[in-house]
């Protein structure tokens, strides 16, 4: 992965302290994505990420009209919470991936730019936590920060091209498995989680079939997928396993052999990071295609 491509990692959780009587932060949130609105110029329309049943914060720097808020398909959110300088948002389950809405904001001291535009765009799993918007210059501290968080993802990046480059020179087979360390003398356990998975009402194709793998450094979920009549051929995009306390797995590859034609079953295997041996679970599972269809599944554990 170049360099030139990081992303700065999202914060993993909404905090829940009040909010300051302050116009400003007192502190940045470490891992929150930055917006910046500029107060002169076309107003930007920025694209947030939200997700079903989950949560996404926006913290302001300024405060907020109350009766300034206006959310396109409100009625499809399970909760709008409105602070003084926040704005928390959770979709209900009636959303689709791939819909989109339009969110607006007014400030309340009149002053330039007056308002914020955003387009939600609703994705299987991957919604965004929390996301600070500044409309005020930021302090010194906050870019520290931020460069701080780069630099962590750059290191990130160059591991995985060292790993990767590992993979690519390795030989194939068990031979190549020993060779990037992630065979040992315990060898891969595998264990039968069907009938432990809790399939989500949210998905739109069944599983039938659930074994997953560990080996050294690694995880496994082979998953069978049948598509139903009628129904276009399907193929996996992405995936996501999350624990609990909304941990995430870092999926190294998502690989099935075909897309799924109609009214047939076939397997998918979502690989992943585990460099903790304990980590069993339980984590739930999501697989998702460049459409609305999904699979989501719960309580998968590993060996």
């Amino acid at each position: 992965m170049p360099s030139s491509s990081i992303v700065v990692i999202l914060g993993l959780a909404l905090t829940s302290a009040a909010a300051s009587a302050q116009s400003e932060f007192s502190a940045s949130i470490p891992g929150a994505r930055r917006i910046e609105l500029r107060p002169d110029g076309n107003p930007t329309v920025f694209e947030v990420v939200v997700s079903a049943g989950r949560s996404t914060g926006l913290y302001f720097d300024s405060d907020l009209m109350g009766d300034g808020i206006d959310l396109e398909g409100r009625e499809r959110f399970t909760l709008v919470d409105v602070g003084q300088a926040t704005l928390r948002l959770v979709p209900s389950s009636r959303v689709m991936p791939g819909e989109r809405f339009r969110l607006s904001v007014r400030f309340k001291d009149g002053a330039a730019p007056l308002s914020a535009a955003f387009l939600l765009r609703v994705h299987p799993a991957k919604a965004e936590p929390l996301i600070e918007v500044y409309r005020a210059k930021r302090t010194i501290e906050t870019y520290q920060q931020e460069a701080d968080e780069i630099r962590s993802e750059l290191l990130h990046c160059q591991q995985e091209n060292v790993r990767l480059k590992a993979e690519h020179d390795a030989p194939g087979g068990l031979a190549g498995l020993l060779a990037t360390g992630a065979l040992d003398e315990s060898g891969i356990a595998a264990r039968l989680v069907t009938k432990d998975v809790l399939q989500s009402s949210a998905s739109t194709l069944a599983a039938t079939f659930v074994i997953t793998y560990r080996a050294k450094k690694e995880v496994a979920v082979a998953v069978h997928v049948a598509t139903k009549a009628g129904d276009q051929p399907w193929s996996a995009k992405g995936a996501l396993l999350r624990s609990k306390s909304g941990a995430e797995l870092k999926v190294l590859r998502v690989w099935q052999e075909q897309p799924i034609p109609t009214d047939e079953l076939r397997r998918i295997v979502v690989e992943a990071e585990a460099p903790e041996a304990g980590v069993q679970g339980p984590y739930s599972l999501t697989i998702w295609e460049d459409g609305p269809r999904t699979v989501t599944l719960g309580n998968v554990t590993f060996p």
